[in-house]
């Protein structure tokens, strides 16, 4: 593959991680019941819209889970990786089965990764700017309080010192590198497309070689493609 085509994925796996992000972050706004009055969360709201009016006259919402916002979400990550399939130089018809299971082992990724640098955050700001009343630090907090509720009803208060989001760390980590990372290496997903699953581990000793793409040419009838070996 040229440095140009390494060049172009690049930029398409950057900007339209941005825009997924945009979109799973707009399904988890709605999942944790977050104030869409919130200057960042109406920004999500207008950035997804367009796209996300008509997938809902489809696809309604179901015990409160805004269904449409995951579709749309699993669609964007489908697409992303069928033009990096393509620009490889592979034929994502011969995959396209294996491409909507690794979209959504790469969404699965993101929404974990989502929680757990919204904790981070949380923790930073708990120590240098407790109790405050910017959007973003609100919205950081409304994302990261359903999560870490049931940590704090198991684990007890340790003299004002909250603990519970060290296990939800550690809980996050389990399901990244010993769920995701191993459902990514069984299914087989390549090299190139493992950017998607950002970063997610596959536990050493279970490691499993990348699938390689079928490329276009895999496609042509075998006495063929015998034919042109025998040709001078």
């Amino acid at each position: 593959m040229s440095g140009f085509a390494e060049a172009l994925i690049y930029i398409i796996q950057t900007l339209g991680s941005l825009y997924l992000l945009i979109v799973l972050l707009r399904f988890i706004l709605q999942l944790v019941r977050a104030d869409f009055y919130n200057p960042l969360s109406q920004f999500t709201v207008k950035a997804t819209q367009p796209l996300l009016k008509p997938l809902r006259r489809i696809i309604p919402g179901f015990g409160g889970l805004d269904l449409a916002s995951l579709i749309l979400a699993i669609l964007v990550q489908l697409v992303l990786m069928v033009v990096v399939v393509l620009i490889a130089g592979a034929n994502p018809a011969a995959i396209g089965l294996q491409l909507l299971v690794w979209a959504i082992i790469a969404v699965t990724s993101l929404f974990l990764k989502i929680f757990f640098f919204a904790m981070i955050i949380s923790v930073i700001l708990s120590w240098v700017a407790p109790g405050s009343y910017n959007p973003g630090a609100q919205l950081v907090n409304q994302i990261c309080e359903p999560l870490l509720a049931p940590f704090r009803k198991l684990i007890p208060n340790l003299g004002g010192l909250d603990i519970s989001p060290i296990f939800a760390f550690i809980a996050l980590n389990l399901i990244d590198r010993f769920v995701i990372g191993n459902l990514a290496a069984m299914t087989g997903m390549p090299a190139i497309l493992s950017p998607f699953i950002c970063g997610g581990l596959v536990p050493l000793g279970r490691r499993r070689p990348a699938a390689r793409l079928p490329s276009a040419a895999q496609g042509e009838p075998r006495r063929v493609r015998r034919a042109a070996r025998r040709t001078p």
